[in-house]
C-alpha cells in the first residue's frame, strides 16, 4: 500500500466509535460565481487504485477508473488524506455503513470533492442538512450529510467547482452531538426517478487531493 493510502493517528476510539453507532446512510443550471479552488496537493499518478470494500456488481472496472479520473478532493478543508479511517465497512445491523464519517471540528468547511451540480437540499432526521450533488457526466452522486448548514446561497441547479465550500461540518440529524464529522457517500447514479439512491462505491483509495486552508 502506497503512503498517501496510509493511516495517520487516528481521532479519539472513544468519538470514532460514538459516530459510528449512531450515523446512518441520501431543471434549470444556475451557474453561481466561485471562488478559486482551495490550494491542493497533488495526488498520485498511475493506474486506477484497488477498490477497498465489497462492490456491487452493477459497478463495473470502467466505473471505478471514470471515478479515479475525477481525482477526488477530500471534502473536508484542513483533513488530509493520512488521517482519514476507512470505516466504509463497518456493520450497520445486517448490513455495512457503505459510506466514509470524518470527523472535524464543528463549522470546518465541506467542499466539493469534483466538479458539482447540486441535486437536492433537505433536511432530515436521519441524516439531518444533506447535500446530494452529481458531477457534470451525471456518472456519479455525492453525498454530504450531518452539515451544521448549507453555505450561503447555495441552491438546487447551482454549478459548484471542485475545491469550493458548500457547506459546514455538524451534528444534525442522528450524529451525536459531542462528534461533529462529515458522512460522505459515493454512488453511481442511479437510473430512473431516484438518482439519489444507486450502489455505492467505498471512495477511501479515490482521494488525490487535499482541501488545505489558505
Amino acid at each position: 500500500m502506497s503512503a498517501w493510502r496510509s493511516l495517520a493517528r487516528p481521532a479519539t476510539a472513544a468519538a470514532l466509535l460514538s459516530v459510528l453507532a449512531a450515523c446512518s446512510t441520501s431543471r434549470a443550471i444556475r451557474s453561481v460565481a466561485e471562488p478559486v479552488p482551495r490550494s491542493a496537493a497533488a495526488g498520485p499518478i498511475g493506474p486506477t487504485p484497488a477498490h477497498l470494500g465489497p462492490l456491487d456488481a452493477r459497478v463495473g472496472a470502467d466505473d471505478l477508473d471514470a471515478l479515479w479520473e475525477r481525482q477526488l478532493m477530500v471534502p473536508v478543508e484542513g483533513i488530509p488524506r493520512g488521517s482519514l479511517r476507512d470505516n466504509y465497512t463497518a456493520k450497520r445491523g445486517s448490513g455495512i455503513h457503505g459510506a466514509l464519517d470524518i470527523l472535524a471540528p464543528r463549522y470546518a468547511a465541506v467542499v466539493a470533492s469534483a466538479d458539482l451540480i447540486i441535486g437536492r437540499l433537505f433536511s432530515g432526521p436521519v441524516g439531518g442538512i444533506v447535500i446530494y450533488a452529481c458531477d457534470p457526466d451525471q456518472r456519479f452522486v455525492y453525498y454530504y450529510a450531518h452539515l451544521q448548514r448549507y453555505r450561503k446561497g447555495l441552491a438546487v441547479g447551482d454549478r459548484v467547482a471542485k475545491g469550493s465550500v458548500i457547506g459546514y461540518v455538524g451534528t444534525t440529524g442522528n450524529a451525536p452531538p459531542d462528534s461533529p464529522h462529515l458522512h460522505f457517500q459515493v454512488m453511481k447514479r442511479a437510473v430512473g426517478r431516484a438518482w439519489w439512491d444507486g450502489p455505492a462505491i467505498n471512495p477511501f483509495s479515490f482521494f488525490a487531493l487535499d482541501a488545505l486552508r489558505p
